[in-house]
């Protein structure tokens, strides 16, 4: 039995609370994709965890973590979030397997992934400069170097170097910059794997001998769904699969495996970096949205840019994705609004649009229509049962349902754990 998680929009939707929060009833909570350029947020009891790549359920104890093949980790993130669990007396030690088919961010493929995005302003893509783009890069053109390649030394030593002098080329040539010393970097990968190898295993196995013995197992990934490489606002996307197919190459276990799949989905919309975002606001609204509702990066600190949540693109992202239900989030940050929109639909050059667009010039030229949405005008802080929500706040909840076809199951209230909401228990 595998439940999924996927964001719906364009990442930063609150997938950490909710995958903290289901993984108490999980046996498993398993990362499919995505590297250290994402960042999950958990609140607990007033204390606050940002986890980059080991899965949020590792707060909740005897809860078993897979950060599965589909993932790209980089050992300097890896090692700091262990020894940060570790200095909140959080034990990773039998409970935190990584896939032995998983591939390593190397030093180059940083240095590549700034020096690109620094060099080219005009043409950003907005990453975080973590290395992710091009170490799936590599991947795709077969040289990349995977956590099983550590096994032998002298297997190992001549891909690196190999590696290292073609990326050097580029390096030095294209754009100027200082060449690396593969003596180093071979050293410091060797002393990873020393202190990595008790977590290595094969995960794939893990998870699907797990399934047959009906264990209970929850799938995340990271980003969201119209950042997908396929299926996103391209090229403004990230490198991987955050969309449900993604879980199944990512972590090798069958499609026929995922029994229920939930979008989080944030009560308004917001995006890091460029590219298209329809509902923006880019006025005392969207302002009040990111102060009201903390809208920074996790990993990056950068200003999320802020709009009305986008039902045309929820829709797309529910059709895409399977999503059968919803978990809403942030839903706290509309409280004290009298009124609220939402787009409803989309126009081009003065024409309605009935389905979402994927190519870039037709992505810039929307119009979004938005219709108002009575609000409810009072905090939700503390409330525990669905039935007590005030009739606004539902009403809010109906229009999603009816626009999407996906129920809203879910709903936080705060950042906090306890501020959760299930509508069926």
């Amino acid at each position: 039995m595998v439940t999924l998680i996927v964001g719906s929009q364009w990442g930063d939707e609150g997938k950490g609370k909710i995958v903290d929060l289901l993984s108490a009833n999980h046996d498993i909570v398993a990362r499919y994709q995505g590297g250290a350029n994402a960042g999950h947020t958990i609140v607990i009891d007033g204390k606050k965890y940002v986890l980059h790549l080991i899965p949020s359920g590792i707060l909740n104890d005897g809860v078993k973590c897979v950060i599965g093949n589909g993932v790209v980790i980089d050992p300097v993130a890896l090692t700091n979030e262990i020894k940060m669990l570790s200095d909140h007396g959080i034990d990773v030690s039998g409970r935190l397997f990584i896939s032995h088919k998983a591939h390593l961010i190397m030093p180059y493929h940083k240095l590549l992934d700034q020096i690109r995005e620094s060099s080219s302003s005009d043409k950003a893509i907005g990453t975080t400069g973590r290395g992710i783009g091009p170490a799936y890069i590599d991947k795709a053109r077969r040289m990349g170097i995977r956590i099983v390649d550590l096994l032998d030394r002298q297997y190992f030593e001549e891909k690196l170097r190999y590696n290292i002098s073609e990326h050097n080329k580029v390096i030095t040539k294209v754009y100027g910059s200082d060449a690396l010393d593969p003596e180093e970097i071979v050293e410091t990968y060797l002393n990873f794997d020393k202190l990595i190898d008790p977590f290595i295993t094969d995960t794939t196995t893990l998870l699907n001998n797990a399934i047959k013995e009906g264990k209970k197992v929850l799938a995340e990934g990271a980003q969201g769904a119209l950042l997908d490489v396929d299926h996103g606002t391209y090229p403004y996307v990230t490198s991987s699969n955050p969309t449900s197919g993604g879980a199944s190459t990512g972590l090798g276990v069958p499609p026929t495996a995922i029994n229920r799949i939930i979008g989080i989905t944030k009560a308004y919309c917001t995006r890091v970096g460029h590219g298209p975002f329809p509902s923006e606001l880019n006025d005392q609204t969207g302002e009040y949205l990111r102060a009201k509702g903390a809208e920074f990066g996790a990993t990056t600190g950068r200003p999320r840019r802020c709009g009305w949540l986008d039902l045309v693109a929820l829709k797309y992202s529910v059709m895409i994705n399977g999503i059968q239900e919803i978990a809403l989030t942030k839903l706290d940050v509309l409280d004290e609004m009298d009124e609220i929109m939402v787009c409803d639909e989309y126009k081009i050059d003065g024409k309605p649009l009935k389905y979402f667009p994927v190519d870039l010039p037709s992505l810039n030229k929307i119009e979004c229509n938005f219709k108002p949405v009575k609000g409810w005008n009072q905090s939700l802080k503390g409330i525990q049962k669905y039935s007590d929500l005030p009739r606004a706040a539902i009403d809010y909840f109906n229009i999603i349902e009816e626009f999407t076809g996906a129920e809203v199951t879910i709903v936080s209230t705060s950042p906090d754990r306890n501020d959760t909401i299930i509508k069926h228990k």
